[in-house]
């Protein structure tokens, strides 16, 4: 059955952090908005940790009031913990910053995307889940409307505008040919929630640990959340996968057996979700924007998640698309221009990121060294650490990181004038 058209401002495809950000300031600046969702929320999604720096998306957002009354862990440091099973000290980010936004969040997704779109939604934006974006429709080269099916029912729905933010889907992207998978960075992930795991005491329980194992060949991430803890490996699909039978969970314990300083962390724990896999995560479309529509989020680019980048990048692309599109409707200008308008700045922060996880899957670079040749670089590396990535100064670390490490050129992919 087909239904009759309905016309918005802009249509947003998918209700996660970069989707529901973006369509909360677009509701803000009167724009009528529709986020079209498949799942229904609150749903899994992996990707706990938060960088401190999100705190003024956040800000922007409205919901800092949230967060704070939250139950969600405070996250106050970083700790690192090698293959022999040393620990650092652990890096309390009120020591380079005493302003409030030192202090961030470990989230459970589920729980926390659902407060954004509910964000979204109190601000004016209409919100529909369950409901599968089939296809972006194009005239004369620009996105006019999609195709949308609930249930039996499917109809097209018009707007000046479309938003991709249908994460690592990326519907768009794909459709377009615009996706480019990063060259060097072939990682997967195999990760679960375990319940009763080990915490650290005081402001050391909501740390996240980078735990190293196979003689740095790869890497557990150690989130706790509320009642649970995240844990995930990161290596090479080789080495995960290869000469094993196809059991994510049985590899998964088998990984964590092989790491004594995750093992013990696990001792008294159990299981308490499904294991999950990703594999060759790391990509960036060549193109943000074009005529009537825009990438945001992971729709857009994906990096390692060694740093814990993803929402910070979702949430401020989300934020910065929604301000270029308003200033495009009020001028009547919807050009892949004008609304990746930010794309240069935005690529800058990822590409500082980048740099930095080239860092550190380097074998023979080690980041304590590099200070001491360099102390006057700390604070370029402690504001890529948290994420205040988007400004130029930040980049002044690579001109002599470059003489202990191969680093990548500034992109890999094809470039494309927007027009």
């Amino acid at each position: 059955m087909q239904k009759a058209n309905s016309d918005f401002d802009v249509i947003v495809m998918g209700g996660g952090p970069g989707g529901s950000s973006a369509a909360a300031i677009l509701a803000e600046h009167g724009r009528k908005v529709l986020i079209l969702e498949k799942e229904t929320f609150p749903r899994f999604c992996i990707g706990e940790s938060l960088v401190t720096e999100t705190y003024w998306p956040f800000q922007r957002l409205g919901v800092l009031g949230h967060m704070r009354k939250s139950d969600y862990p405070r996250k106050y440091s970083v700790q690192f913990v090698s293959a022999s099973g040393k620990e650092s000290q652990p890096f309390y980010f009120y020591k380079t910053n005493p302003h409030e936004s030192s202090i961030t969040w470990q989230v459970p997704r589920a729980k926390f995307d659902e407060m954004l779109l509910d964000n979204a939604a109190s601000k004016g934006a209409q919100v529909r889940q369950g409901v599968l974006v089939k296809d972006v429709l194009f005239e004369e080269g620009k996105a006019t409307s999609v195709v949308v099916q609930e249930g039996e029912e499917t109809e097209t729905l018009r707007a000046e505008v479309v938003v991709d933010s249908t994460g690592r889907n990326a519907l768009l992207a794909k459709r377009l040919n615009l996706r480019r998978p990063d060259p060097f960075l072939k990682k997967a992930a195999i990760f679960a929630h375990f319940k009763n795991a080990h915490r650290g005491p005081g402001i050391d329980e909501g740390a996240t640990l980078i735990i190293y194992s196979r003689e740095n060949q790869a890497w557990f991430w150690y989130i706790p959340l509320p009642e649970v803890v995240s844990v995930g490996v990161v290596s090479s699909p080789s080495i995960l996968f290869e000469g094993r039978e196809k059991n994510p969970e049985k590899t998964l314990m088998e990984e964590i057996a092989m790491c004594p300083a995750v093992s013990e962390r696990l001792e008294n724990a159990t299981l308490a979700s499904a294991v999950n896999v990703l594999s060759d995560f790391s990509y960036r479309s060549s193109q943000m924007a074009g005529p009537g529509w825009i990438l945001v989020g992971d729709a857009y680019g994906f990096l390692d998640p060694i740093y814990s980048s993803g929402v910070l990048l979702a949430m401020v692309s989300g934020i910065w698309a929604a301000d270029a599109i308003h200033e495009g409707l009020e001028i009547g200008d919807v050009s892949g221009r004008q609304l990746g308008k930010f794309e240069p700045k935005f690529v800058g922060g990822m590409n500082a990121f980048r740099k930095l996880v080239y860092a550190f899957y380097s074998p023979s670079f080690n980041f304590g060294r590099f200070i001491k040749a360099h102390p006057h670089h700390l604070k370029n590396l402690v504001d890529i650490l948290v994420g205040d990535v988007f400004k130029e100064e930040v980049h002044n670390i690579f001109k002599d990181m470059k003489e202990f490490v191969d680093l990548p050129d500034e992109d890999w992919t094809v470039q494309r004038m927007t027009s």
